[in-house]
């Protein structure tokens, strides 16, 4: 998928989409199932989710994880 076709040019739905594949990740059952579909979906031109697809989008990204694992090295501004 290029740049352009990953960009639905509504800033809150590529807000979700720039933490799909996160999503991806961590789904499982029936949530898996439908983060793939709309990986699947938004490929095609004009795509644009449904309002109950929008509102299941926000809370599967609401549900990641938002702490960093402890093994990642943070990079420190001095």
């Amino acid at each position: 998928m290029s740049a352009a076709q990953a960009y639905t040019g509504d800033p809150e739905v590529d807000r979700l989409l720039f933490s799909w594949r996160r999503v991806i990740a961590q789904a499982e059952g029936w949530s898996r199932g439908f983060a793939l579909s709309i990986q699947r979906d938004r490929k095609r031109p004009g795509w644009m989710p449904s309002p109950k697809q929008f509102a299941v989008m926000q809370r599967l990204v609401a549900e990641l994880p938002q702490e960093l694992p402890d093994n990642v090295d943070v990079i420190e501004e001095e």
